[in-house]
């Protein structure tokens, strides 16, 4: 049995150290857990990508493909929320013990599907588990340490976004080749049963008793209304237009909806959302920061992998490898920053910095073309992944130090929640940019590159026709001129033959300045995420997880709701 304080109150003064007292190695038992059960969550967004196609393949079905991804990010995104708030009700522990069941559970499903429809519904079971994977995991961090001591550990779970975003794609595709595409799911059972056996045994439960709860039942339904046709549309945005219906109009009804949640939190008891946090402008620029600090990741994450299979013809697997300078840089300053903070108890300059290395190492990215020297690039990606490390790690630590311990779980989960529609959005964005850019562009390029004009207006890339879904798959043996030499009409092909690695070079010229468009993205989202940080304040960091009162008068000052002298009911082991 795990020693633990309890019956901890929380006295006027304080706490003399974190929610929970347990022995320092268990201690760093719960943190190694609560590592690998964030890997799960931030690996399977990554791994499952590369492995579609092959799914889709022997399921037969390519009607349904984009469902297995919508499904797993509709539940997880959704349930993100409500995990953070009943955390703060009924404890961390057997919210995180649940996620985990359910995404282990969806994940052994998922492995054994044998139709599109079976897995499209095992995915979203896996996804309502990982809802609770990421808030929670770094909510515990915030019950086991104290403000003051957060920045050592928080670094680490950057470092793990990181790890997962850059590896994933490569450890996805190596799999399905060597193994089955079965083991993409298979493969988080054995780690996740760790974790939850090491949670089970040693995490202490804790909960605040102050009387009766109001659940909010219906700004919960709002919520779940508004976000699941707004999610939709961005994802049909990747083969739609805005104004079509099923993008736009989905989306602009999910938002109407939203913002009918956003009145009845107003009037809710306890809000799923509570909207005084919003008036604390550290709590509020951590968010925004960070939900526009996204939009660089994704670009990179998504678009260079593509760079580097469609036009320097690698591998997936090698394309991975490509994107360890990334990798270095994020994972680097992510635990970097997190000692810094730790070490200084500063936290602003050292998000406005890493904001504007981040927007710089973006425009560097604009600059991309096919035939960049190789170790420039790596530059380039180094310099953005220090701008994006502590972006991964500091924000969690402003945030729970900026609010109510009674809220930590809440506000924690926010920011997750603001992270993952900030990707979700980014994405939508990326695409728009990418597909319209290379549709202008490559006419042109192709001309540039040699090819006749005329006979560039008389196949179809020319014309405006070309299909992105005929990028998928390039790379490795998968040359980008047998896929554009099967889509060419058959009577044009004896006059395209001659000029076939000139259209290559233009399509790789073309592909290329589209991709550096989509950098823009990531410098546009960088300085709005360096505004939006300017109004955080330099607030101390806290040796208690009671939040010291204020003066009186000072702006910003959070409203806290909750009683702060509530009894802490620590269980050890959950016994």
């Amino acid at each position: 049995m795990t020693e633990a304080t309890p019956a901890l109150e929380m006295a006027p003064g304080g706490l003399s150290h974190p929610a929970i007292e347990i022995s320092r190695r268990a201690r760093f038992e719960v943190l190694g857990a609560i590592l690998l059960a964030l890997l799960l969550g931030a690996l399977d967004q990554t791994i499952v990508g590369t492995a579609l196609p092959q799914i889709v393949t022997d399921l037969q079905g390519n009607d349904y493909y984009t469902w297995v991804v919508t499904a797993y990010l509709l539940t997880s995104t959704i349930s993100v929320p409500f995990y953070g708030k009943l955390s703060d009700i009924y404890g961390r522990k057997p919210l995180l013990i649940i996620g985990i069941v359910l995404f282990l559970v969806g994940s052994a499903l998922s492995g054994l599907s044998q139709e599109m429809w079976q897995l499209i519904l095992f995915r979203a079971i896996q996804g309502l588990g990982a809802g609770a994977l990421f808030p929670i995991s770094l909510a515990v961090i915030g019950d086991l340490f104290s403000p003051q001591e957060r920045g050592k550990y928080q670094g680490l779970f950057g470092a793990v976004f990181g790890l997962a975003a850059l590896v994933g794609p490569a450890l996805g595709g190596f799999i399905t080749d060597t193994i089955s595409w079965h083991w993409v799911f298979y493969i988080n059972i054995p780690i996740g049963l760790l974790s939850l056996v090491v949670i089970a045994r040693v995490l202490p439960s804790i909960k605040r008793r102050a009387g009766p709860h109001h659940l909010d039942y219906l700004g919960g339904a709002l919520f779940t209304a508004g976000l699941v046709p707004f999610l939709i549309g961005l994802t049909n945005k990747q083969g739609g237009d805005w104004t079509d219906p099923a993008v736009g109009g989905l989306i602009v009804f999910g938002l109407v909806l939203l913002g009918l949640f956003l009145l009845a939190e107003r009037r809710a008891a306890e809000p799923i959302v509570p909207l005084d946090l919003w008036r604390d402008r550290t709590y509020a620029g951590s968010i925004l920061a960070a939900f526009f600090a996204s939009f660089a990741f994704f670009g990179a994450v998504i678009f260079l992998p593509r760079f580097f299979q469609v036009v320097l013809e690698e591998s997936a697997t090698a394309s991975g490898y490509e994107l360890f300078p990334l990798l270095i840089g994020v994972i680097g300053s992510s635990i970097a920053a997190g000692q810094i903070v730790a070490r200084t108890g500063k936290y602003r300059v050292l998000i406005l910095v890493a904001l504007a290395v981040m927007a710089i190492g973006s425009f560097l990215m604009t600059n991309i073309t096919a035939t960049i020297d190789i170790w420039q690039l790596r530059l380039w990606m180094l310099i953005l992944g220090l701008g994006v490390g502590p972006t991964l790690a500091v924000f969690t630590i402003v945030v729970q130090n900026a609010v109510p311990f009674a809220k930590l779980g809440v506000a924690t989960s926010n920011l997750t929640f603001f992270r993952q529609i900030g990707g979700s959005v980014a994405l939508a964005l990326a695409g728009t940019i990418f597909g319209t850019r290379l549709q202008d562009l490559l006419p042109g390029q192709l001309v540039a590159a040699g090819v006749p004009a005329q006979l560039v207006d008389r196949f179809p890339a020319g014309r405006g026709g070309f299909d992105l879904n005929q990028l998928v798959g390039v790379g490795g043996d998968t040359r980008l001129s047998q896929v554009i030499l099967n889509a060419i009409p058959e009577q044009l092909r004896a006059a395209v033959e001659p000029f076939g690695a000139n259209i290559v070079n233009g399509i790789h010229d073309a592909i290329t300045l589209a991709i550096g468009s989509v950098f823009w993205l990531g410098v546009v989202g960088g300085v709005a995420a360096f505004v939006a940080a300017v109004a955080i304040r330099e607030l101390p960091l806290r040796a208690t997880v009671a939040e010291p009162a204020p003066p009186a008068g000072q702006p910003g000052a959070v409203a806290d709701e909750g009683p702060q002298h509530a009894t802490l009911t620590v269980s050890p082991g959950g016994r």
